[in-house]
């Protein structure tokens, strides 16, 4: 697949699902990459955190790959950059507070120098021909978000990146309603949408009105006050440490990604009025009215600082009568892991405030209100939703069609579709897939490592030894050693069942494989006989000198 006179539109990641944001665009014979994402892994990636976008479509045409442009620093969108951007050998292209959060984390990996990082000023152009692209500021929840106006010989595509209208932003100063409709007024081709809030009815609201909702939470508690909430969201941070200082109390920081953010917002011009920190120990000796602490583990991470500080692990303690805000929004999928936090809060007789009780959040992706408001600026022949499930794909796309949108098209990871000429059409299904960050090594997400490792998690783990001697024969008994099976106390019974299995099953002087698969099989029968579970099973032949 190599474009011709044509502009396509390709995801490998973030269509279908909310995370991994990895889309191309393709037009005479180059590619174009806009963001480079990841997402985090679920109970069906036992013993992995991280899943990243298999890029092999990409990485078969590198030399047509003439660029890749991040749209602004959350891990959806950068996250990969440290494990894959090195292999594909272009440049990154990013505005100051982004390529700081990328710097870092290339130079953890220890790549810097490996990979090349340009610094886009905001509202700065780059030629990447055939494509021309502009960052055009938009409000979300982390400095410096954008859109992307990308300009080609087919017409232009409006990438929004994650986005909200927020006429009051704590931080930064997002494009005017004027610029936007200027853009329209230009002509858009495509408008590629941001989908997580489609179902909500009212606008996302200002990022300046969760000051007055933090105040008055801070203000009426009588212990320490502890507020977590998405460590990249520096306006956030701005607004709590104002808090903090018109309550009277000092500010204590607990989480490594908010020491990261604080770090890069200050380099980079933001959070300069950012109240002083106390350390752990001088924060602990204040009185208790005194001390605010902001910490992650709003999503009710276990090792991150707020899962450590409501387990009794960590150096901060919170005791009866002290105050969590939750100035976040739950993530679907986390609610158990955040109950877990909660309730282990409850135990310690703390006093949880979240969104539902008081106005302490409000979200970085536009409601339905923005949505239309976006299409009267940009007018767009075509809307492509992306940067959702397929639900909230779908809805946009109605939606958009419903305010006066000429076409949409719903799109999943892996179709190309052609925006011009003649669009939007699907011409075509590229292979994607998932990659995993196991430790250090990156695996196929349905590679034999991870299926092993499922039907491990899920069914036990059996591991059979048999002795033999070198003419072949069975000199002993073999030795099982039963991992996850669950047979509790008739493990003494089990282990004599299957040991007689296993003796039973292996005949000397058949090929290797079928006396190691046989007696395979048998351990296995006996162990669903008892269990109902199909274990893995191991068979190791041990030859011995006798």
């Amino acid at each position: 697949m190599t474009p011709g006179e044509e502009l396509l539109f390709l995801a490998l990641g973030g269509s279908g699902e909310i995370g991994m944001n990895v889309n191309l665009y393709g037009c005479r014979g180059k590619w174009l990459m806009a963001d480079l994402g990841l997402t985090f892994a679920d109970t069906d990636y036992p013993g992995v955190e991280l899943i990243l976008p298999d890029l092999e479509f990409i990485e078969q045409r590198m030399d047509d790959l003439v660029g890749i442009v991040l749209t602004h620093g959350h891990e959806d969108h950068i996250g990969a950059l440290p494990y894959l951007a090195a292999d594909l050998k272009v440049p990154l292209y990013a505005t100051p507070f982004t390529a700081g959060l990328i710097a870092g984390k290339l130079e953890e990996e220890g790549l810097t120098g490996q990979v090349q990082l340009k610094v886009i000023e905001r509202g700065g152009s780059i030629d990447l021909a055939p494509f021309r692209v502009t960052y055009v500021p938009l409000a979300h929840s982390i400095p410096e978000g954008n859109g992307l106006l990308i300009e080609t010989p087919f017409g232009n595509v409006f990438h929004t990146g994650d986005w909200k209208l927020d006429e009051n932003p704590v931080l930064g100063q997002p494009s005017s309603a004027q610029t936007l409709k200027a853009i329209g007024d230009e002509g858009v081709l495509a408008l590629v949408c941001d989908s997580t809030n489609t179902f909500q009815d009212a606008p996302s609201g200002s990022e300046s009105s969760v000051h007055a909702g933090l105040l008055e939470q801070v203000k009426k508690a009588q212990g320490r006050v502890l507020v977590t909430t998405f460590a990249s969201n520096a306006a956030r941070l701005e607004t709590i440490g104002k808090v903090a200082q018109e309550a009277g109390r000092k500010v204590c920081v607990a989480g490594r990604s908010l020491d990261r953010i604080l770090k890069v917002a200050k380099a980079t011009g933001y959070l300069r009025d950012f109240p002083e920190t106390v350390r752990f120990d001088d924060a602990m000796r204040l009185p208790k009215h005194e001390l605010l602490i902001i910490a992650t583990g709003g999503q009710g991470e276990p090792r991150a600082a707020l899962g450590r500080i409501s387990g009794g692990t960590h150096e901060l303690k919170l005791t009866e009568g002290d105050t969590v805000i939750f100035s976040s929004k739950q993530i679907p999928g986390n609610e158990i892991a955040i109950g877990r936090i909660m309730n282990a809060l409850s135990d310690l007789g703390v006093i949880t405030v979240t969104e539902r009780q008081a106005h302490v959040h409000v979200s970085g992706h536009p409601g339905r209100p923005e949505l239309a408001e976006m299409y009267r600026y940009m007018r767009p022949d075509i809307l492509v939703p992306v940067h959702g499930e397929m639900r909230h794909m779908r809805e946009q796309a109605r939606f958009g069609l419903e305010q006066g949108v000429k076409s949409a098209i719903v799109q999943r990871n892996g179709d190309i579709i052609r925006l011009a000429p003649d669009g939007p059409e699907r011409i075509g299904v590229e292979r994607t897939g998932r990659l995993v960050l196991d430790g250090d090594v990156i695996l196929s997400a349905d590679g034999t490592t991870i299926n092993e490792r499922r039907k491990m998690a899920y069914n036990g783990f059996i591991a059979v030894a048999v002795p033999i001697g070198r003419n072949g024969e069975r000199i002993g008994e073999p030795v099982l050693r039963p991992f996850g099976v669950p047979v509790e106390e008739d493990r003494a019974d089990f282990l004599a069942d299957a040991t007689d299995a296993a003796a039973r099953a292996y005949e000397p002087g058949k090929d290797v494989e079928k006396v190691r698969e046989a007696v395979r099989l048998a351990v296995r029968r006996c162990a669903t006989l008892w269990t109902g579970k199909k274990p893995v099973v191991d068979v190791m032949l041990v030859e011995t000198d006798r």
